[in-house]
């Protein structure tokens, strides 16, 4: 993960995602807010006018853009820059980022599709030999009929069940079984047994067989695979969207823009307002105020002057500044992180799944099962073509494609319904550790609360004052000056953005007029009494008059206090860990009725307390939003992110749900336990069906067909069982 969070930070070319031709260069961006046909061609306008770019191709669903341009002269910078104008954000993606995830997934659809075409043919020239057979079909027609199931069955095993025989094949190499052996070696003898009845003239043809469980069991592997890697490019996306370059002052004065692999410690880098920074530093010139909200998880901004340390991801809210970079790339406080999600990650990754656990004893078993059975038929006196056909019936009764199908069935089943509800799953297994979940620990900034500062309820403001406040603020992108126009703007107030405003690092904003300096901003600036301790407030001066003051809080989000309350109902242990300030982290507990919570826990803190947990033997499920949360989210045994998280939090979830209210949580968790229940269920009904015709197969009562057309009905019965999760009423109870 370290590795992948260095890589996607780069803006340089040569370890870009740009694809060269002989004249031209496609580079790919990652868009961000690209959400209807009128944004796809806003962004394909703009690039377009970026001169040497010959086209702009957007898509929506990949949230990409792929501009065509001359192999000089336009740079991903370029780019970048002239969507960030017309307000989209975007960065340019990574080679290994670029290239959609779905090569795998659109491979083995296309082996879906051709075994799928494939079956349904042969089996038409299957139906009319049996009923020919039945009637006056001669010989040499049933023949030829075998024949074009033959000439069509052979490329077909050939091509589609090529990832079972590699896997197969890589599993002897390694002296091991697995589950794609039994599959490849049924496959295999009943094509070839066919082969051989078809040139002998018998009607004892099985190539229906073969392909008909090739197609189930493909579609069984598509399903689990689409499972793994349907949120692979918006994760790429999501981390690609980092500030990725920096303006570098040149010992001349001059400066130029270069990656962030391309800083050095020394480097003095100059950071616009409303710019992230690009690298950790000490501030040398300036002074201002910065939103370290991504790394501490506090609302309130910051106020740095020179000499102060700056961590990379910080976003600039005031004036330019000017930082002396003290780390390369690879030694931020962001790459810090990046490892410690290695390592969770690592940790988490030896879960293993109750399918993968049942396959070490599976196989050994169907190969068991089909040798006791070819030498079973020969010592009772009976030739060795019954004997492996009875082998082979077995071998494919007992193919685990019901087995296989359990649980992906299912959590597409379940994913589906939770898209619908506004939560996006992305890891495969995650439905089932969210299943296990006996403890929910929140973060409080952007998770608990809504994550942005409003005007504090009750506070009677003249709207006049307010107005007047709001045309100031219209002119800064500072947090609370936003806070202050969307105030005016849900009073139903016009907002007029004043002229002549000046933004005054540190201190505020200033707009000098006929009658005077108005003033909105600090409390020393504007000639106010000095706030209380952890009050986040700004005043109002007018020209002519008593300052205003203007308090904000970070509200929690409207259900909050519901969801806590049904948590703890249904038996669910809750807990509030912040990095933020201890009266703001307690009041929050105490308002979502929360009575544990730490305040002040930086992220090595919070690993430390899930693990502590971990220790207790609760499964933890962490509720984070914030960079400092990224970690955790990573080592809890299930996590999940708002959809207003940082980028990274976003990628380390378990699933990102979507809205301001924490309703979803319930859901996720009630649907994940539903889930579990339907997926026992499934297993129980792949072991029952093969209890049921493993010892018919045994005893020669069912043929390679019957066996095919039996393992797909158990393939569709626990296909059926899982889709009934769509449309289940569910509750989280005790």
């Amino acid at each position: 993960m370290a590795q992948a969070l260095t890589q996607l930070a780069l803006g340089s070319r040569e370890h870009g995602n740009t694809s060269q031709t002989a004249r031209c260069v496609t580079t790919t961006l990652a868009v961000e807010g690209m959400h209807c046909g009128g944004c796809m061609r806003k962004v394909e306008l703009a690039l377009t006018a970026v001169p040497g770019v010959l086209s702009a191709r957007a898509n929506l669903s990949a949230r990409r853009v792929a501009a065509v341009h001359g192999a000089t002269g336009v740079t991903g910078i370029d780019l970048v820059e002239a969507l960030d104008r017309i307000g989209f954000k975007a960065a340019e993606l990574a080679g290994e980022s670029a290239e959609p995830t779905t090569a795998a997934d659109q491979a083995l659809l296309k082996r879906v599709g051709v075994a799928g075409f494939a079956a349904a043919n042969i089996m038409l020239l299957s139906v009319s030999v049996w009923s020919g057979a039945a009637g006056d079909m001669s010989p040499s027609v049933q023949a030829l009929f075998h024949w074009l199931s033959a000439l069509i069955a052979l490329p077909v095993v050939g091509y589609a069940g090529q990832p079972f025989f590699r896997s197969a094949a890589q599993a002897l190499r390694a002296r091991r079984l697995n589950m794609d052996v039994p599959i490849s070696l049924g496959v295999t003898l009943a094509t070839a047994m066919s082969l051989y009845q078809t040139a002998r003239g018998s009607e004892q043809v099985y190539f229906d067989a073969a392909v008909t469980l090739l197609f189930f069991l493909l579609v069984g592997r598509f399903l689990d695979q689409r499972m793994r890697t349907r949120a692979a490019g918006a994760a790429a996306n999501l981390l690609g969207l980092r500030g990725s370059a920096a303006s570098v002052i040149q010992p001349d004065g001059t400066t130029v823009r270069l990656a962030a692999r391309a800083l050095l410690p020394g480097m003095r880098v100059l950071t616009a307002p409303g710019e992230r920074f690009a690298v950790d530093g000490r501030l040398a010139e300036g002074h201002g105020e910065v939103d370290a909200s991504l790394i501490t998880g506090e609302t309130m901004p910051v106020l740095v002057r020179p000499g102060a340390l700056i961590y990379a991801g910080t976003v600039n809210l005031s004036g330019s500044l000017v930082t002396e970079a003290t780390a390369t790339d690879q030694h931020t406080l962001l790459a810090e992180i990046g490892r410690l999600m290695a390592a969770a990650e690592q940790a988490r990754g030896r879960y293993v799944r109750l399918a993968d656990q049942a396959a070490r004893f599976y196989a050994p078993a169907v190969h068991v099962l089909g040798l006791v059975t070819f030498v079973g038929w020969l010592a009772t006196g009976h030739g060795w073509e019954p004997a492996l056909t009875a082998a082979i019936a077995v071998l494919i009764i007992t193919c685990p494609c019901a087995l296989a199908l359990a649980v992906p069935a299912v959590q597409v089943a379940a994913t589906s319904r939770l898209f619908g509800k506004g939560v996006l799953v992305k890891a495969a297994d995650g439905l089932e550790r969210l299943a296990e979940i006996d403890t929910l620990v929140f973060d409080k900034t952007g998770t608990l609360t809504l994550g942005e500062p409003s005007l504090a309820k009750g506070q009677h403001i003249n709207d006049d004052v307010l107005a007047r406040a709001a045309s100031l603020a219209a002119a800064s992108r500072h947090p609370y000056a936003r806070a202050v126009v969307r105030a005016a703007e849900a009073s139903g107030l016009a907002v007029q953005p004043a002229a002549g405003v000046l933004e005054v690092p540190g201190f505020g904003l200033e707009r000098i007029g006929p009658d005077g300096a108005a003033r909105l901003g600090s409390a020393a600036w504007c000639g106010a009494e000095a706030p209380r301790a952890n009050t986040a407030a700004v005043w109002y001066r007018p020209a002519h008059g008593s300052p205003v003051v203007l308090t904000f809080e970070d509200r929690l989000r409207p259900d909050a206090a519901e969801v806590v309350s049904l948590l703890r109902r249904a038996g669910l242990r809750t807990e509030l860990l912040s990095g933020d300030r201890t009266a703001v982290v307690e009041a929050a507990a105490a308002q979502a009725g929360i009575a544990l919570w730490t305040a002040g826990a930086v992220p090595a803190a919070k690993i430390a307390r899930l693990q502590t947990l971990e220790a207790e033997g609760r499964k933890v499920l962490m509720v984070g939003d914030g960079l400092n949360d990224a970690p955790a989210l990573a080592t809890a045994h299930a996590s999940l992110s708002p959809a207003s998280a940082a980028d990274i939090s976003q990628t380390a979830a378990d699933a990102v749900i979507q809205g301001e209210r924490l309703a979803p949580v319930l859901e996720t968790l009630a649907v994940a336990r539903a889930a579990r229940r339907m997926a026992l269920q499934n297993f129980a009904t792949a072991i029952g069906y093969n209890l049921i015709f493993v010892p018919l197969a045994m005893a020669g009562q069912v043929t390679p067909l019957l066996a095919a057309i039996a393992m797909s009905a158990s393939s569709i019965a626990v296909t059926a069982n899982a889709v009934r999760l769509k449309t289940m009423r569910l509750e989280l109870a005790r």
